[in-house]
């Protein structure tokens, strides 16, 4: 399997190049092509709170405000993607309505590539996150201080729908990773799986890996990470929001855990 596009957003700010740099590190193995997407504030967005209210002249001033700052973004994710040496990329600045155009380009992309930041709900490109991830359902890597794509990808698998999902679509970059470990906790789940199975469907694509069986735990997440610093692991695969999103966002969850960790890089998919 491969990957042939690669999506970065980007926000006009300091981040972008450490975003365009972790997209050409995810892409160059595969000969993909890089699309940094400048996604910047929608005037659209901003109208319906500029109604009877504003004066002509002061809305007026407000638009010409944020036209420059579009601007002036832009100008800066050009010049931090001209800087990048990789020969197969692209540049995509979006207009109005950019949500819409955000889409459309994660829908034609193979992975969708964030920093941090994004992740931890701060920056310009904190609701692009989530759009990307939990709207989309485009899968998203996280990248981190680190990331190397050949080292030891580590996998948390539950057998449910969104870790399964995270499992297979992650298939090109665990292809490439020289270990690749499988980390459940079959008696701390209330879904019966067996790792096996997971073990199994790569082996018939090719692929070795190994199983680690995490302690019983109420919360995954610390023992998820625990056993990803074991490992010296790269990258962590794993699905995202596995229960309602309002219920996530209450009770925090292992997502939350996850992107508010500092390692490993993070591979996610809803």
């Amino acid at each position: 399997m491969s990957w042939a596009r690669i999506m970065a957003p980007l926000s006009g700010g300091q981040g972008d190049q450490a975003a365009v740099a972790a997209a050409v590190m995810l892409a160059e193995p595969f000969g993909a092509e890089v699309a940094g997407v400048y996604t910047p504030a929608d005037v659209a967005d901003v109208m319906p709170w500029m109604g009877e209210g504003f004066l002509g002249g002061v809305q007026t001033t407000a638009l010409e405000s944020l036209k420059e700052a579009a601007a002036a973004g832009e100008a800066s994710a050009r010049t931090a993607m001209e800087a990048c040496a990789y020969g197969k990329k692209r540049f995509i600045a979006l207009q109005t309505p950019v949500w819409a155009g955000l889409s459309a380009e994660s829908r034609l992309s193979d992975v969708v590539v964030f920093n941090n930041d994004p992740a931890r709900g701060r920056g310009p490109l904190a609701e692009a996150f989530q759009q990307m991830l939990a709207d989309e359902q485009r899968p998203v890597l996280i990248a981190r201080a680190g990331l190397k794509v050949g080292g030891t990808a580590v996998v948390a698998w539950d057998g449910g729908k969104e870790a399964s999902r995270a499992a297979r679509l992650a298939l090109p970059l665990l292809e490439k990773a020289r270990r690749v470990v499988i980390l459940a906790a079959p008696r701390a789940s209330s879904r019966t799986f067996d790792p096996v199975r997971l073990q199994a469907y790569y082996a018939a694509r090719g692929m070795k890996s190994e199983i680690e069986i995490l302690p019983d735990s109420g919360d995954a997440a610390p023992a998820l990470l625990a056993a990803a610093h074991r490992a010296s692991a790269d990258v962590l695969v794993a699905g995202a929001f596995g229960h309602p999103r309002l219920q996530e966002f209450i009770f925090g969850g292992t997502t939350r855990t996850l992107l508010n960790s500092e390692q490993p890089s993070l591979f996610l998919s809803h």
